[in-house]
């Protein structure tokens, strides 16, 4: 069973998220107090792994409070509903219960919230109840004499009344009634619940603020999990023990102590193992268990009964220090790990929710935590996280980000409209501030290939990324030559920029070429660039090298009746302002058709969004077979593509070399 689509109301910050899709893997990404946290918890109560229970008075949105019964007028309050497509595993389940073809579809619903009855969950699906009696008629082989009392009967409840009133049943007769009651109230539609149910995976849900605790008092820990008062740190430490193969009441027997140790030895050894196949930070650190008896001189509760002292070895500098003052990053990931690795040992189909995971790793660790998501976790599990940050946004799998936003719509006359959190499909459709790690990442992830690529081909930002790749494809599929997947592109944020990134990246041994915006006013500073000598001769290109024009950017690659239909694609706007021909060519005196479409937008009406290069760029990535049409404009542009990858590509067959800067430069 796989979650493909959820929607939460009523829950924290959030009246109505709107629907939106699950996949195997969905980025929740959104600045602070957005509502990320809300939307995790709201789902996780559906069917939560780990003790959690929604709260009408704290979790329900506080502005509404005193309107619930107005706002529901069946008084109960929907939070998260989620929509699940049946594997076939699941509906052989059903088949072997009640035979073929009794649900119509291979998709269900579910949802929960406040004052639902009993806590229940509720079920939506459609089941063909007259075909699960029939099956179990057939089943039980009633002929026709013993069939006679369910003539006109087609569900369960009303066969089950028929069969009820005979005052004497046969043999058969009772088999199918007791058939009939082993679904709950004799209703077939509770008996494929209740199959399916404990097919449903449940929500493993983990923080960042998540981290196993570092000394343990083993009496203390008991005392708390008879009181049901253990903390979160120690639940950690309970998964981690429970992984190793062993249990608080096993420590506390002496006889057993050594064995134990080599057991949580053992399981701290494999975790470690597999943390530093995904953990470039530090490759000397190991953890280690000492379970001994409690000094006196220590602070309660460590100063009496059996102590447990989790303490990571820094092989390096040969010494150990607690767990609690290693870096919170590397303990996280070793707690997050400690509860996967119990999880998949016992509760195998589950859905990971996490919430701002590594938010104390360093960056290039959070990498690394990402690819662990992806080549660990994904396999056998759904996931589903929250970030802020640019480091964790999954950059080759943009389709699986989702845009979380608390939106407040301002009025001139009017007090804000609050709306409360919102989910976008679009990941480009938001505000700047939110937008913010998606750019990051973009800028990131290309700048940090430049250590490892041996060739980098500046351009001015990100949109010109988009376009040569976009159109790079297009020609490869067509079968011709489109730009060497050895080219790194990367933002150089204009041409003056270029020659300290050249400065500084230079020593790394990469081969730097450039394709630059030009206009009138860079022609000097293109010229005084060559004559630095900083960059090989030959490597750098303006975009007027590849156009009729003098002064040109990457969109001026576009034939103009191309770029208009991306721009009317991009933008819908209203009938009366369509962009034509006519009108964009005249809407500026300059050949670069980036500024003349700035100059007509301006013009446009109000409901119309302002221009800005990265939307057309944007819109182009999502509708790329309008480059597999054959009209004049499209086969012009990639004609043109073509001598731009063409010229570029040449230069990979040269040997690297650069000239040594001098030393008043």
């Amino acid at each position: 069973m796989k979650l493909t689509r959820v929607r939460v109301q009523n829950y924290r910050s959030v009246e109505d998220s709107g629907s939106f899709d699950i996949g195997d893997l969905t980025c929740l990404v959104g600045k602070n107090e957005a509502g990320k946290t809300a939307l995790l918890s709201a789902i996780r109560g559906l069917r939560p792994s780990q003790p959690f229970e929604f709260d009408e008075t704290i979790d329900y949105p506080r502005r509404f409070a005193t309107r619930f019964d107005d706002r529901h007028e069946f008084g109960t309050a929907e939070v998260i509903r989620a929509w699940w497509r049946l594997d076939s595993a699941d509906k052989a389940a059903v088949t072997s219960r009640f035979g073929d073809g009794v649900l119509k579809g291979d998709t269900v619903q579910t949802h929960f919230g406040f004052r639902y009855e009993d806590g229940k969950r509720i079920w939506v699906l459609e089941v063909d109840h007259s075909k699960c009696l029939e099956y179990l008629v057939n089943k039980c082989a009633l002929d026709a004499t013993e069939r006679n009392v369910l003539h006109g009967v087609h569900d369960g409840p009303s066969a089950d009344k028929a069969l009820s009133s005979l005052t004497e049943r046969t043999p058969k007769q009772e088999s199918l009634l007791q058939e009939i009651r082993k679904s709950r109230q004799s209703d077939f539609d509770l008996g494929v619940i209740d199959i399916l149910e404990k097919r449903q995976p449940k929500f493993f849900f983990t923080s960042h603020f998540e981290r196993m605790s570092g000394m343990v008092s083993i009496q203390k820990l008991q005392q708390d999990k008879q009181q049901g008062t253990v903390s979160s740190g120690d639940k950690i430490f309970l998964d981690f023990l429970e992984y190793a193969g062993t249990t608080l009441e096993e420590l506390l027997e002496a006889d057993r102590r050594e064995a134990l140790k080599a057991k949580c030895e053992a399981a701290s050894n494999e975790i470690t193992d597999e943390i530093f196949q995904f953990w470039s930070q530090n490759n000397a650190l190991e953890v280690v268990i000492e379970i001994d008896n409690a000094k006196s001189a220590d602070k309660a509760p460590f100063n009496a009964g059996l102590v447990a002292d989790i303490r990571i070895k820094n092989t390096n500098h040969k010494a150990t220090l607690p767990l609690s003052e290693r870096s919170a990053g590397f303990v996280w990931f070793f707690s997050f790990l400690a509860q996967f690795k119990q999880l998949k040992k016992t509760s195998g189909n589950a859905i990971i929710l996490l919430d701002e995971p590594g938010l104390t790793l360093h960056g290039k660790a959070q990498g690394d935590l990402l690819r662990y998501i992806v080549e660990r976790l994904l396999p056998d599990h759904q996931v589903i996280y929250s970030t802020h940050s640019p480091f964790m946004v999954p950059m080759d799998r943009l389709s699986d980000v989702k845009i979380v936003e608390d939106v407040v719509v301002s009025g001139s006359n009017r007090r804000p409209e609050v709306k409360g959190t919102k989910v976008r499909m679009d990941v480009l459709e938001v505000g700047d501030d939110t937008l913010f790690p998606l750019q990051g990442a973009l800028g990131y992830e290309v700048t940090q290939s430049l250590f490892i690529g041996a060739n980098t081909l500046l351009v001015e930002g990100p949109s010109d990324i988009l376009y040569l790749k976009v159109l790079s494809q297009a020609l490869t599929k067509r079968g011709r030559k489109g730009l060497s997947a050895k080219w790194t592109l990367c933002p150089a944020g204009g041409i003056d920029k270029i020659a300290p990134f050249v400065r500084l990246f230079g020593g790394n041994n990469i081969n730097v070429a450039v394709l630059s915006d030009i206009a009138n006013g860079d022609k000097t500073k293109v010229e005084n660039l060559k004559r630095a000598e900083i960059l090989k001769s030959g490597h750098l290109y303006t975009c007027a090298d590849f156009t009729s024009q003098e002064e040109a950017d990457v969109e001026d690659i576009l034939h103009v009746d191309l770029f208009i239909e991306i721009l009317n694609g991009a933008y819908s706007p209203p009938a009366s302002h369509v962009v034509g021909k006519d009108s964009l060519l005249s809407a500026a005196p300059t050949s670069r058709v980036v500024k003349k479409a700035e100059a007509l937008f301006k013009l446009m009406p109000s409901e119309v969004a302002e221009f800005d290069h990265f939307v057309p760029a944007r819109w182009l990535l999502e509708h790329p077979s309008i480059l597999d049409l054959d009209a004049p404009s499209v086969l012009s542009t990639l004609d043109r593509a073509a001598v731009l990858f063409e010229t570029f590509n040449r230069l990979l067959d040269e040997s690297i070399h650069y000239v040594p800067l001098r030393d008043n430069e």
